[in-house]
């Protein structure tokens, strides 16, 4: 539900509904947001914004919000909940200014239809612009905004201190990593200093985070895409593919993909997602580079070695937990449950099956994953 003339905030308000309600990824409900296309540049990375900081402070905002009431928010007024998450967001983490904070999500609460809430909303959101400074200084941040198990499992697994220092982490936005094409040491170097990036050693170059991805030089021309430092190494563990016929199975969003084919392999790409496979298609386009897509269950597929030749690699990127992409995807920790672990680890013994059944006599097989769950 969003107002007649969509704004910032309302977009806002869907997404949050749309990852906390209907579960769907972040990407996802940013992908589907029929609104979202028609803010300017700045209103739909602000929207973003708020989002992804609510979710990334959920544990905090929810309470801050238990303080200030006397019964719990009933169901059915979800959404001035969600209202008074985004509008504390605003107020206690992103620097907006209180009067600008407070009546836009007045104003919201009403265009939306909860105008009986808007009273409690404005209450309490003048409250905490005194109070919640102070408030949000003593709380135990990297405990409240982790799910509790999560906590139990990364402090059973690392211990207490390793727990504690992934939970501080995963408070704080992650950079832009992203992957140039081609190897030469000195195209890097200069698309760093263009990029206002450091080289890392790896390779990569990070970017501190912020700003629209599509609007920086070189997007546009095909020479780089956006692709997390750790996501790159797989590919390397494979060294040189030149000439040889890798498989990349759960290729989706398509990094690794495109990291073989710029390093000259014939490459197989397989997913389940047709959605995914089409914008692994325009991403590739933009780069210059070509692969087969495959949409197909990759437990299920196995490969025409008549026409395409044995797989002399493959690379296994295992649907898990995403765990390990908290920092990045904030949704991740409201979204996962402890069941999801032994489920997708049943599935990841299926698909390393098929890659054993699907690879020549030599070969070679990297599995990797994302999860921090030992």
């Amino acid at each position: 539900m969003t107002t007649s003339i969509p704004s910032a905030r309302s977009v806002a308000f869907d997404l949050l509904a749309a990852v906390l309600r209907q579960k769907k990824s972040l990407d996802q409900a940013l992908a589907e947001n029929s609104n979202l296309g028609g803010l300017e540049v700045r209103d739909r990375g602000f929207a973003r914004s708020i989002t992804a900081t609510t979710l990334r402070r959920l544990g905090q905002i929810d309470a801050l919000i238990d303080i200030a009431l006397d019964r719990p928010i009933p169901k059915k007024a979800q959404g001035a909940h969600d209202l008074l998450r985004l509008g504390l967001t605003q107020l206690l983490f992103l620097g907006t200014p209180p009067h600008a904070a407070i009546s836009t999500t007045v104003d919201l609460a009403q265009a939306l239809g909860h105008g009986p809430h808007k009273s409690l909303i404005n209450a309490i959101l003048r409250r905490f612009s005194r109070e919640g400074a102070e408030l949000v200084n003593n709380q135990d941040a990297a405990r409240l905004n982790t799910p509790d198990w999560l906590w139990d499992a990364w402090t059973a697994a690392y211990g207490q201190n390793t727990c504690r220092s992934i939970a501080e982490a995963h408070l704080t936005e992650a950079p832009l990593d992203i992957t140039v094409k081609g190897e030469a040491l000195e195209d890097k170097t200069a698309w760093a200093e263009k990029l206002d990036a450091r080289l890392l050693p790896t390779g990569s170059l990070r970017r501190n985070a912020g700003g629209m991805v599509n609007s920086l030089e070189g997007f546009e021309e095909g020479v780089w895409w956006v692709q997390d430092a750790a996501a790159a190494l797989p590919v390397r563990l494979l060294g040189d593919v030149k000439g040889k016929h890798v498989i990349d199975l759960c290729a989706a969003p398509g990094g690794k993909t495109a990291q073989l084919a710029a390093a000259g392999a014939r490459v197989t790409a397989v997913d389940r997602s047709e959605k995914r496979l089409l914008l692994m298609r325009e991403n590739l386009d933009r780069l210059g580079l070509d692969a087969k897509l495959v949409n197909a269950d990759a437990v299920d597929w196995r490969p025409d070695e008549v026409a395409d030749g044995a797989a002399d690699a493959i690379l296994v990127d295992a649907p898990c937990s995403s765990t390990g992409t908290i920092r990045r995807h904030p949704d991740v920790a409201r979204l996962r449950a402890p069941e999801d672990v032994s489920k997708l680890s049943r599935l990841q013994d299926r698909l390393l099956a098929a890659a054993v059944d699907m690879i020549r006599p030599g070969g070679d097989i990297v599995y990797c994953s994302c999860s921090l769950q030992p």
